[in-house]
């Protein structure tokens, strides 16, 4: 069996600076922040009180009402940016493709709140009280499983865990599905919803930044928790021509590696293998890279490891290539960052715009790459990266380029 190609014909974002691919995009070159003041939840026993939390969302403009109190919030993102980037790519699933089309999704924390909400009931008033209704939400397959459920695909669905890589994982895997010949289309993505657990822990490690996060900043403090999602509508060439589509990117290939080397702590020779190997398995040169969405979490180990990575990689051009860092203006939204930064790679693609890292104020010899700083840049962009390093050091890189490169 021959290998087809994958391209990009829908894009779904629900993120803090914009719901919808031309809400987000806008915000996203103005250097927009979305970062606020946590309502989720009372903080005031926590030393930290921001995040990147969506607001205005309203589930009842996605889901019908009676299904709401039985699908937990980061699903209820996962279906809103699903439905945007089937809105968007104009595909209509109809009985003929609806057998040979399928959902992957990245998630970090899956439902957890619902865990939470369980938690509670039993402590205060015994397991007896505990709705039903919670324990079918918490389980991470149910994001891929309610998508599915919802628009009625019956191809391969299924939730990669893997973490603050998991968009890319998923989006890699989809797009393995197509090219070979086992699926049609897929809408690959992440999601996570805004988490307690999630937010305790980081500032547990001590990871959280009080007030903004400063990727590649000399003085950054760390990062900032977020919550979203992101969904690609991946097709076949063959698909997406044959319905005269609009067409964003071509997805050229991605490399997966683990660093085996520490639970939290990034390794610069893992990173830079998995560029490596992604730029191999793509069929491209690293000349060729025009424009790399930065892990760039604004943690001191993450980004020094990511810039030595790159500085591997790339050799005398690292500080010529534009690299930024999206959690700059979005938090890290955990299972759904890749998934919303490959995506931005996409719109880099298509609008020759290269958005910013913002935060910027104090260079760090360490970290000397051309970080895109505080302003977006017009940039013809034909092959960009994405990378996403999880904990325990799962690593993915993917690579998109313009179609007719």
């Amino acid at each position: 069996m021959g290998y087809g190609r994958v391209v990009v014909t829908g894009i779904g974002i629900i993120s803090s600076i914009g719901i919808g691919v031309d809400e987000f995009w806008s915000n996203l070159i103005a250097g927009k922040s979305g970062i606020s003041a946590v309502e989720s939840f009372d903080t005031s026993k926590y030393e930290n009180h921001r995040g990147g939390e969506v607001k205005g969302f309203n589930p009842l403009d996605f889901i019908n009402e009676t299904k709401i109190k039985n699908t937990g919030k980061t699903s209820q993102f996962g279906i809103a940016a699903a439905r945007l980037a089937i809105k968007d790519s104009r595909l209509s699933i109809d009985s003929t493709i609806s057998g040979r089309m399928g959902a992957i999704m990245g998630t970090t924390m899956a439902d957890s709140q619902r865990l939470e909400e369980m938690d509670k009931v039993w402590i205060e008033s015994g397991e007896k009280e505990v709705d039903p209704a919670l324990i079918s939400q918490y389980p991470g397959n149910s994001i891929s499983a309610a998508i599915g459920f919802e628009l009625g695909l019956k191809g391969v669905v299924s939730v990669i865990p893997t973490a603050c890589s998991a968009g890319n994982y998923s989006i890699g895997y989809s797009y393995d599905l197509i090219r070979m010949g086992k699926m049609d289309a897929m809408l690959a993505g992440g999601s996570d919803s805004f988490s307690r657990v999630a937010f305790t822990g980081f500032n547990r490690l001590f990871a959280v930044a009080p007030e903004k996060c400063q990727p590649f900043d000399k003085n950054r403090k760390g990062m900032i928790v977020g919550e979203g999602a992101g969904v690609l509508l991946l097709e076949s060439l063959d698909n997406a021509l044959n319905r005269k589509a609009k067409i964003y990117t071509e997805i050229s290939g991605y490399a997966l590696s683990c660093d085996a080397h520490h639970m939290t702590a990034p390794s610069p020779d893992g990173i830079s293998k998995v560029i490596k190997k992604a730029i191999k398995n793509s069929g491209i040169d690293p000349d060729d890279v025009d424009y790399v969405s930065a892990h760039g979490t604004g943690t001191l180990a993450n980004d020094k490891a990511e810039c030595q990575a790159i500085a591997e990689v790339f050799k005398e051009r690292y500080k010529k290539i534009p690299v930024s860092s999206i959690k700059s203006m979005l938090g890290h939204t955990m299972g759904a960052a890749s998934a919303i930064e490959a995506a931005a790679c996409c719109l880099a693609i298509k609008n020759s715009m290269v958005p910013p890292t913002i935060n910027y104020e104090t260079p760090d010899p360490e970290c000397d790459i051309d970080c895109v700083p505080n302003r977006a840049r017009k940039y013809d962009v034909r092959v960009a990266l994405n990378n996403s390093l999880a904990f325990g050091g799962n690593n993915a890189c993917l690579a998109v380029r313009k179609i007719n490169s």
